[in-house]
């Protein structure tokens, strides 16, 4: 009798998360859709209930110690293996240094990066076990390359990047896949789920002018994200884990693709002239 497979996907409630729990449902793994608050939850339960799904919602809270313990344990006893774990959970802080508190930097890196590393060290033990497993990283085009008024955000995409590839080395020899996904901009709630610095809130804030170029300038790269959707998200990420030699990183947009052919083939003085051009003065990519 063949195993059924097990996957986890944090930050489920919306976009990415949402439809890659449900595609993986839908392609035979056993899913736990994982997600800070439970009440986001009833319109994928409503869909993993209308088509019979392998599906299962879990809250689980990637910033908090016990949460990520107590929701790895019931996974792990049900089932006594987890196959798949994609770490989606995430969101974006906007706003110059200097006007970020230190709060909000630390609350940004303990989402998207600490939050991150603490569900992979919940399901390591797990995964070496067995002897095998995939780990998906959701990171972002933003952790190859600067965006301005962005620092936080893309500092944490940086770290999960370089953890990422680091510990590839270390899991090898365990039968352990490490896989980094770098979608570009991708129509989801995503802008409307960001924060902003509170300081920057201030209309006397002496970034006040460079952020509200820099915010139209966004809008219009997420306005041009057609071809980037949540489900082209989670179709790159179901091809990757079905690999039995994945890549360590798959682009999702044409977007993305652009920038990282930009950032390849230019000098740091070129590429900062881009990045002024395409955001500031919105120019196309």
């Amino acid at each position: 009798m063949q195993r059924e497979s097990v996957a986890i996907v944090t930050g489920s409630s919306t976009g990415n998360g949402f439809e890659t729990s449900l595609l993986l449902a839908k392609n035979g793994f056993f899913t736990y859709a994982t997600m800070r608050n439970l009440n986001k939850s009833t319109r994928i339960k409503e869909i993993a209930k209308n088509e019979n799904l392998p599906l299962e919602v879990l809250e689980l809270d990637v910033t908090n110690d016990k949460s990520v313990a107590n929701t790895i344990d019931i996974i792990g006893n049900r089932h006594q293996r987890i196959d798949v774990l994609v770490n989606n959970a995430g969101y974006e802080h906007h706003g110059a240094v200097e006007e970020l508190s230190m709060d909000e930097i630390r609350a940004q890196f303990e989402t998207n990066f600490f939050g991150a590393v603490r569900v992979m060290k919940a399901v390591l033990p797990i995964m070496r076990k067995q002897r095998s497993g995939t780990i998906v990283n959701v990171s972002s085009i933003g952790g190859l390359i600067g965006v301005p008024l962005n620092s936080a955000y893309v500092g944490s995409k940086f770290a999960l990047e370089g953890f990422s590839e680091s510990m590839k080395y270390e899991l090898e020899g365990f039968g352990i896949k490490v896989i980094l996904i770098e979608p570009g901009a991708v129509k989801t709630n995503y802008l409307d789920n960001a924060k902003q610095a509170q300081k920057a809130m201030n209309p006397d804030s002496p970034y006040a002018e460079f952020s509200k170029k820099m915010s139209a300038g966004v809008k219009e790269r997420f306005k041009e994200a057609s071809s980037s959707s949540p489900n082209q998200v989670a179709e790159v990420i179901l091809s990757a884990i079905k690999s039995e030699k994945p890549n360590t990183r798959y682009l999702v947009g044409n977007d993305a693709i652009a920038i990282k052919e930009r950032r390849k083939n230019s000098s740091d003085s070129e590429l900062e002239v881009w990045i002024k051009e395409s955001l500031l003065e919105q120019k196309g990519f």
